[in-house]
């Protein structure tokens, strides 16, 4: 009986020890399992430190370039030394006169008013000098474009048109100007204008008239000592939409010219002509005038055939 007893506490002694040993095992392999979790390979402990260093710094590919405007060193006002000079003075100031070369496209003629003797142009005017205060250095030789604001802090031409009554440059959706200078100092001034100006017309043969009408440029300040206005490329210089036309005229020539004035108390400037001539249609004015005043003469001749004593026929006919 005691021998039984020794057996079956031998063999739970036995199942107690496996029990044991298994869990021992079970609890260290987790251990091992997670220590080499945190620890890893050595491929996959590089792998997460370049990840790491990634996203410290950011991904090569999502890494945005540092936008340049942002730098004082590349602000356009710096680049191009605007605060060094006096732009108030024209280029060159105290020598021979500066050249400024001047080219029209005409984008429409409006309107011609016999009343107020005047006409209406919308056109695009550029202007072309060299002023080697704004040079600036560049590896590519590209231009840099400004719009209007930049303007107002350099030295410009200050044109205006001779006998004008109304004239506006165009702001939608922004004022119409534009400027773009080259690393040389070369300049190129463009401005989008709408101008009423005056034009003399002679009537004496209306309505078989033609009408010539000029567009005249010239500075307001700058005399021929100081600014000297041409056309760029001659007669080529004026370009002209041929969409262009008019209900009661046909547009027969576009030319340039140049000539002095000469103001009594200032001197003379340089001015510069845009020339278009105007034949009336007469066709036109065939079938609104001279077609229904024929008919109506004709139809009073009509009552010389009535009897005299016809009067009632008479009266309504007049």
């Amino acid at each position: 009986m005691l021998t039984v007893h020794k057996m079956h506490f031998s063999i739970f002694l036995l199942l107690w020890g496996w029990v044991l040993c298994t869990e021992c095992r079970v609890h260290r392999q987790g251990k091992e399992i997670n220590e080499v979790y945190k620890k890893g390979s050595r491929p996959q402990r590089q792998r997460r430190e370049a990840h790491g260093e990634a996203h410290k710094q950011g991904s090569p590919i999502l890494k945005r370039s540092p936008d340049i405007t942002k730098s004082p060193l590349t602000k356009s006002e710096q680049l191009l030394r605007i605060d060094d000079h006096d732009f108030s003075m024209r280029p060159g100031f105290g020598g021979p006169a500066i050249p400024v070369g001047v080219d029209v496209q005409v984008e429409s003629l409006d309107s011609i008013s016999e009343v107020d003797m005047d006409f209406t142009m919308t056109l695009y005017l550029r202007h072309y000098w060299k002023d080697e205060r704004l040079s600036f250095p560049s590896t590519n030789n590209q231009s840099m474009t400004f719009d209007g604001r930049l303007v107002k802090k350099i030295w410009v031409p200050d044109m205006f048109f001779v006998h004008s009554k109304r004239s506006f440059i165009h702001d939608t959706t922004t004022d119409n100007v534009m400027l773009r200078v080259q690393p040389d100092g070369k300049v190129l001034y463009s401005l989008r204008v709408t101008v009423t100006a005056m034009c003399n017309m002679d009537f004496s043969r209306f309505p078989l008239d033609t009408q010539t009408c000029s567009l005249e440029i010239e500075s307001y300040a700058y005399t021929e000592d100081d600014l000297m206005l041409y056309w760029k490329n001659g007669n080529d210089s004026l370009k002209t939409d041929e969409r262009i036309s008019l209900s009661q005229f046909l547009i027969q020539e576009f030319h340039t010219t140049t000539k002095l004035a000469f103001y009594s108390s200032t001197g003379w400037y340089n001015r510069l002509y845009i020339n278009f001539t105007l034949r009336r249609h007469i066709f036109f004015f065939l079938l609104q005038t001279y077609f229904p005043a024929t008919l109506m003469v004709m139809l009073s001749w009509v009552s010389f055939w009535i009897d005299r004593r016809a009067v009632p026929a008479r009266v309504p006919l007049g």
